[in-house]
């Protein structure tokens, strides 16, 4: 995601000369192409991030539209009155990018874990959060960003995330984009765990279970029109997502269902990491068997429930 995102940025940049790019003194070999194109529009800000995101919001005041760009911890737990001080409360456009999101650097111990970050971010008002789920709607993803006049979290994963689209999609910030159609159970897949979700449909196909997965990758704001359907249609509706089951999609999807009258007939199941700071140092497959994050657990799981609901 981030070779894409690098790519994209340095596209876009060039037909938009409001975008300035601002490192946490990482990428500078991934941006190698942007400094060369658009050398007076990066700063490596250093091991600052708190510097770096009054910065954007300083140029983001003078009408530019800046991208801050770091691991995700360092960009937005540690930086997090910044955000929400210096760009949320004025509603500038500063988009903050978090790569190695979840459990990308799951190797590196909890400090570079980002599993609360969705949770922080999307309680902060005028704040918009974006979780592509590959290379094609990181590009998509752009794209619509650029629309926002307002803050945005863009959260990416490392590199190598399984592709879900065979070409860029037409995304709107809001709107879920379904990925395979189902009749039995709906799984909302978020960013890097909708490859998971896919995997995870095909093995409750398996079983007889048909299973529509969508890419639900605007936690906020949500797609209401999609949640009524799926919550009054399916018998399962099901969040995946490498993120805590506290304040991720899956609590986001649970309190827009609890503030409407809207007629939900499906059990809403929810899977992602435990609250607790693993004390246990692996890779990100590691983490996720670890946390019962796979295709094999995670379709058990539904299926069981599935069978369930259809004898009651």
């Amino acid at each position: 995601m981030r070779n894409a995102f690098a790519a994209t940025i340095t596209e876009l940049a060039s037909t938009d000369d409001r975008i300035v790019l601002l490192s946490g003194d990482i990428g500078n070999r991934l941006f190698d192409a942007f400094k060369e194109h658009h050398p007076s529009r990066f700063y490596n800000c250093g091991v600052a991030e708190g510097n770096m995101t009054g910065m954007a919001a300083g140029l983001a005041m003078c009408g530019l539209k800046p991208f801050t760009y770091t691991i995700t911890p360092f960009g937005t737990t540690r930086v997090m009155e910044q955000i929400r001080i210096d760009v949320c409360y004025h509603n500038l456009p500063v988009t903050i990018v978090g790569t190695g999101s979840g459990l990308s650097y799951a190797s590196l111990g909890p400090t570079h874990h980002s599993v609360e970050d969705v949770a922080f971010l999307r309680a902060i008002p005028n704040m918009t959060v974006v979780c592509p789920a590959d290379v094609e709607e990181v590009r998509a993803a752009l794209v619509a960003i650029l629309k926002i006049d307002g803050p945005v979290y863009l959260r990416l994963g490392k590199k190598g995330e399984p592709i879900v689209h065979k070409e860029r999609p037409a995304m709107v910030i809001g709107r879920g984009l379904t990925v395979r159609e189902g009749s039995d159970v709906c799984i909302l897949g978020l960013g890097n765990m909708v490859a998971t979700s896919l995997e995870t449909a095909a093995l409750l196909e398996g079983l007889g279970v048909s299973a529509k997965v969508v890419s639900m990758h605007t936690p906020k704001p949500l797609d209401g029109e999609l949640l009524c359907e799926v919550l009054s249609r399916f018998a399962i509706v099901a969040v995946v997502e490498e993120h805590s089951r506290i304040g991720g999609l899956g609590s986001a999807v649970a309190e827009w269902a609890a503030a409407r009258e809207a007629r939900t007939t499906a059990r809403l199941m929810s899977f992602g990491t435990p609250d607790l700071f693993l004390p246990e140092t692996g890779g990100q497959k590691y983490l996720r068997k670890r946390f019962g994050l796979t295709p094999e657990v995670i379709s058990q799981e539904i299926h069981r429930a599935y069978r369930a609901a259809k004898q009651a």
